[in-house]
Protein backbone atom coordinates (compact mmCIF):
# COMPACT_ATOMS: atom_id res chain seq x y z
CA UNK A 1 0.00 0.00 0.00
CA UNK A 2 2.53 2.54 -1.11
CA UNK A 3 -0.17 5.19 -1.49
CA UNK A 4 -1.21 5.04 2.17
CA UNK A 5 0.66 8.14 3.34
CA UNK A 6 2.02 9.85 0.20
CA UNK A 7 3.77 13.07 1.16
CA UNK A 8 2.28 12.95 4.64
CA UNK A 9 3.84 14.29 7.81
CA UNK A 10 2.46 11.65 10.18
CA UNK A 11 2.39 11.17 13.93
CA UNK A 12 1.42 8.02 15.78
CA UNK A 13 -1.14 8.66 18.51
CA UNK A 14 -1.47 5.78 20.99
CA UNK A 15 -4.65 6.01 23.05
CA UNK A 16 -4.77 4.75 26.65
CA UNK A 17 -2.23 1.95 26.37
CA UNK A 18 -1.83 1.95 30.13
CA UNK A 19 -2.04 -0.72 32.81
CA UNK A 20 -5.52 0.08 34.08
CA UNK A 21 -7.05 0.02 30.59
CA UNK A 22 -5.09 -2.90 29.14
CA UNK A 23 -6.21 -5.09 32.07
CA UNK A 24 -9.89 -4.57 31.26
CA UNK A 25 -11.79 -7.45 29.61
CA UNK A 26 -11.29 -6.32 26.00
CA UNK A 27 -12.41 -8.50 23.09
CA UNK A 28 -8.93 -9.09 21.64
CA UNK A 29 -5.85 -10.17 23.59
CA UNK A 30 -4.17 -7.09 25.06
CA UNK A 31 -0.78 -8.65 24.25
CA UNK A 32 -1.64 -8.62 20.52
CA UNK A 33 -2.81 -4.99 20.61
CA UNK A 34 0.33 -3.94 22.49
CA UNK A 35 2.62 -5.90 20.14
CA UNK A 36 1.13 -4.26 17.02
CA UNK A 37 1.27 -0.83 18.69
CA UNK A 38 4.90 -1.40 19.70
CA UNK A 39 5.82 -2.26 16.09
CA UNK A 40 4.24 0.98 14.96
CA UNK A 41 6.02 2.98 17.66
CA UNK A 42 9.42 1.52 16.71
CA UNK A 43 8.85 2.33 13.04
CA UNK A 44 7.74 5.89 13.74
CA UNK A 45 10.69 6.53 16.04
CA UNK A 46 13.11 5.10 13.47
CA UNK A 47 11.64 7.41 10.84
CA UNK A 48 11.91 10.46 13.10
CA UNK A 49 8.12 10.81 13.23
CA UNK A 50 6.41 11.74 16.50
CA UNK A 51 4.96 9.12 18.81
CA UNK A 52 2.31 10.50 21.16
CA UNK A 53 1.46 8.41 24.20
CA UNK A 54 -1.94 9.43 25.55
CA UNK A 55 -3.17 8.29 28.94
CA UNK A 56 -6.29 8.99 30.94
CA UNK A 57 -5.85 9.94 34.59
CA UNK A 58 -7.75 11.79 37.27
CA UNK A 59 -6.87 13.73 40.39
CA UNK A 60 -6.93 11.80 43.70
CA UNK A 61 -10.28 13.30 44.69
CA UNK A 62 -11.83 12.51 41.28
CA UNK A 63 -12.97 16.09 40.97
CA UNK A 64 -11.89 16.33 37.33
CA UNK A 65 -13.84 13.24 36.24
CA UNK A 66 -17.14 13.56 34.41
CA UNK A 67 -20.09 12.65 36.60
CA UNK A 68 -23.15 13.27 34.41
CA UNK A 69 -25.84 10.60 34.79
CA UNK A 70 -25.80 7.95 32.04
CA UNK A 71 -27.80 4.82 31.26
CA UNK A 72 -24.69 2.66 30.75
CA UNK A 73 -21.99 3.58 33.27
CA UNK A 74 -18.46 2.25 32.81
CA UNK A 75 -17.43 -0.92 34.62
CA UNK A 76 -17.25 -0.31 38.38
CA UNK A 77 -13.64 -0.61 39.40
CA UNK A 78 -11.39 1.36 41.69
CA UNK A 79 -8.28 2.38 39.74
CA UNK A 80 -5.18 0.82 41.25
CA UNK A 81 -2.00 2.77 41.91
CA UNK A 82 -0.66 1.85 38.46
CA UNK A 83 -3.90 2.61 36.57
CA UNK A 84 -2.33 5.45 34.55
CA UNK A 85 1.12 3.86 34.16
CA UNK A 86 1.91 3.47 30.47
CA UNK A 87 2.44 -0.08 29.22
CA UNK A 88 6.15 -0.86 29.03
CA UNK A 89 5.73 -2.97 25.87
CA UNK A 90 5.53 0.22 23.79
CA UNK A 91 8.92 1.49 24.90
CA UNK A 92 9.62 5.17 25.31
CA UNK A 93 11.63 7.16 22.80
CA UNK A 94 13.54 10.29 23.76
CA UNK A 95 11.26 12.48 21.66
CA UNK A 96 7.94 10.80 22.51
CA UNK A 97 5.22 13.20 23.57
CA UNK A 98 3.08 12.44 26.61
CA UNK A 99 -0.49 13.74 26.87
CA UNK A 100 -2.80 13.26 29.85
CA UNK A 101 -6.51 13.59 29.23
CA UNK A 102 -9.42 13.67 31.67
CA UNK A 103 -12.07 12.09 29.46
CA UNK A 104 -12.46 10.22 26.19
CA UNK A 105 -11.17 12.74 23.62
CA UNK A 106 -7.39 13.27 23.59
CA UNK A 107 -7.78 16.72 22.01
CA UNK A 108 -10.24 18.14 24.53
CA UNK A 109 -8.50 20.16 27.23
CA UNK A 110 -4.98 19.05 26.22
CA UNK A 111 -2.08 20.36 24.13
CA UNK A 112 -2.33 17.56 21.56
CA UNK A 113 -3.39 19.76 18.62
CA UNK A 114 -0.83 22.44 19.51
CA UNK A 115 2.02 19.95 19.77
CA UNK A 116 1.13 18.27 16.46
CA UNK A 117 0.75 21.55 14.57
CA UNK A 118 4.06 22.92 15.88
CA UNK A 119 5.72 19.85 14.40
CA UNK A 120 3.98 20.30 11.04
CA UNK A 121 1.93 17.12 11.42
CA UNK A 122 -0.95 16.70 8.96
CA UNK A 123 -1.73 12.99 9.38
CA UNK A 124 -2.52 10.97 12.49
CA UNK A 125 -2.15 7.19 12.72
CA UNK A 126 -4.23 5.80 15.60
CA UNK A 127 -3.93 2.75 17.81
CA UNK A 128 -5.21 2.05 21.31
CA UNK A 129 -7.95 0.99 23.66
CA UNK A 130 -10.79 1.37 23.35
CA UNK A 131 -11.76 1.58 19.72
CA UNK A 132 -15.24 3.07 20.17
CA UNK A 133 -14.42 5.38 23.08
CA UNK A 134 -10.92 6.87 23.29
CA UNK A 135 -9.89 6.26 19.68
CA UNK A 136 -13.22 7.18 18.09
CA UNK A 137 -13.80 10.28 20.24
CA UNK A 138 -10.32 11.58 19.44
CA UNK A 139 -10.62 10.77 15.74
CA UNK A 140 -13.99 12.50 15.38
CA UNK A 141 -12.39 15.63 16.84
CA UNK A 142 -9.30 15.14 14.67
CA UNK A 143 -11.49 15.12 11.58
CA UNK A 144 -13.01 18.46 12.55
CA UNK A 145 -9.49 19.85 13.02
CA UNK A 146 -8.61 18.82 9.46
CA UNK A 147 -6.15 15.98 10.03
CA UNK A 148 -5.88 13.09 7.59
CA UNK A 149 -6.37 9.93 9.65
CA UNK A 150 -5.32 6.29 9.45
CA UNK A 151 -6.51 3.50 11.78
CA UNK A 152 -4.45 0.39 12.58
CA UNK A 153 -7.27 -2.07 13.13
CA UNK A 154 -5.05 -4.78 14.62
CA UNK A 155 -3.57 -2.33 17.14
CA UNK A 156 -6.85 -1.51 18.89
CA UNK A 157 -9.61 -3.24 20.79
CA UNK A 158 -12.73 -2.56 22.82
CA UNK A 159 -14.80 -3.85 25.71
CA UNK A 160 -17.70 -4.48 23.31
CA UNK A 161 -17.18 -6.45 20.09
CA UNK A 162 -20.08 -4.83 18.25
CA UNK A 163 -18.86 -1.33 19.15
CA UNK A 164 -15.33 -2.18 17.94
CA UNK A 165 -16.70 -3.59 14.67
CA UNK A 166 -19.02 -0.62 14.10
CA UNK A 167 -16.19 1.87 14.56
CA UNK A 168 -13.97 -0.02 12.11
CA UNK A 169 -16.63 -0.67 9.46
CA UNK A 170 -18.95 2.34 9.72
CA UNK A 171 -17.29 5.32 11.40
CA UNK A 172 -13.57 5.12 10.61
CA UNK A 173 -13.95 4.58 6.83
CA UNK A 174 -15.91 7.86 6.74
CA UNK A 175 -13.22 9.86 8.53
CA UNK A 176 -10.02 8.16 7.41
CA UNK A 177 -8.44 4.95 6.17
CA UNK A 178 -8.51 1.58 7.92
CA UNK A 179 -5.59 -0.81 7.54
CA UNK A 180 -3.12 -2.85 9.62
CA UNK A 181 0.03 -1.98 11.51
CA UNK A 182 2.20 -3.95 9.10
CA UNK A 183 0.66 -2.24 6.06
CA UNK A 184 1.36 1.15 7.65
CA UNK A 185 4.94 0.20 8.45
CA UNK A 186 5.70 -1.57 5.18
CA UNK A 187 3.87 0.56 2.67
CA UNK A 188 4.08 4.12 3.86
CA UNK A 189 6.37 7.06 4.19
CA UNK A 190 7.08 5.78 7.69
CA UNK A 191 8.17 2.36 6.47
CA UNK A 192 10.25 3.78 3.62
CA UNK A 193 12.03 6.23 5.90
CA UNK A 194 12.80 3.59 8.50
CA UNK A 195 14.15 1.21 5.85
CA UNK A 196 16.51 3.84 4.41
Amino acid sequence: MTQLLPGARPALVLIDLQHGIARMPIVHPAADVLAASARLARAFRAAGSPVVRVRVAFSPDGGDALTAPVDAPPPAAAPGPDFATLCEEIGDGPTDLHVTKRGWDAFHGTELDLQLRRRGIDTIVYAGISTSIGVESTARHGRELGYAQVFARDAMSDLVASAHDRALTVIFPRIGRVTTADEIIGGSAVGEASAA
